[in-house]
């Protein structure tokens, strides 16, 4: 298992350099399609209704950062490192939401979520806390894309998707599921339950 796992984090940090690239682009195309029109959110009602889809995006991705900031110092291992990178990831997500927001025309007025109390007191319940996060990021992205009215923040709603899709992979692995069994749905839609925890890896 421990070979396996090598393996595919290995194959998931190329996995995520793609999404890296992507994300990259999305970045691009916002620099470039949110600029200067001359009609910001406030005075823009498409505008003004994508800054508040984005705003509740954003929330999301602060939720997550809070999640795995809650979570590592319980983690070990590879799980420590996978963790730490998906929380950078995340924060990559937010300074994208935000640059969006303000290329819109808008303010950012969005906060994590109130963490549910108790927190996590082990390995297993810091990786399902941030896999229930990382789902809800996905859900959100995926029903935020359609209803953007501007191309910058759809690409941007489809990279977040990819990326979340990823980190769940991950995280199942270090939930104890097997290669096979990590494996994304052909459309993930952030609606599977995490595996058990019986067997976490390191």
């Amino acid at each position: 298992m421990g070979s396996e796992l090598i393996n595919a984090v290995s194959g998931q940090r190329r996995g995520s350099c793609r999404a890296a690239v992507f994300l990259a682009v999305a970045l691009a195309v916002l620099a470039s399609g949110c600029g200067p029109s001359g009609r910001g959110a406030e005075t823009d009602a498409e505008k003004a209704g994508d800054v508040e889809i984005l705003n509740a995006a954003l929330a999301r991705e602060l939720t997550a950062i809070d999640a795995y900031e809650r979570g590592l110092p319980l983690l070990r291992g590879r799980m420590l490192a996978v963790a730490r990178q998906s929380r950078g990831q995340e924060q990559a997500h937010v300074d994208a939401l935000t640059k969006a927001i303000r290329g819109l025309g808008g303010d950012t007025d969005a906060e994590a979520s109130e963490p549910e109390a108790p927190g996590p007191r082990s390995q297993a319940e810091a990786l399902v806390l941030a896999y229930e996060m990382e789902s809800a990021a996905l859900r959100q992205a995926l029903e935020a894309a359609p209803r953007l009215e501007t191309d910058a923040p759809r690409t941007l709603a489809a990279a977040l998707a990819a990326s979340h899709a990823q980190h769940l992979t991950l995280l199942r692995q270090g939930l104890g599921a097997d290669l096979v069994d990590s494996v994304p749905d052909p459309f993930e839609s952030g609606e599977t339950p995490p595996p058990a925890a019986d067997g976490e890896t390191d």
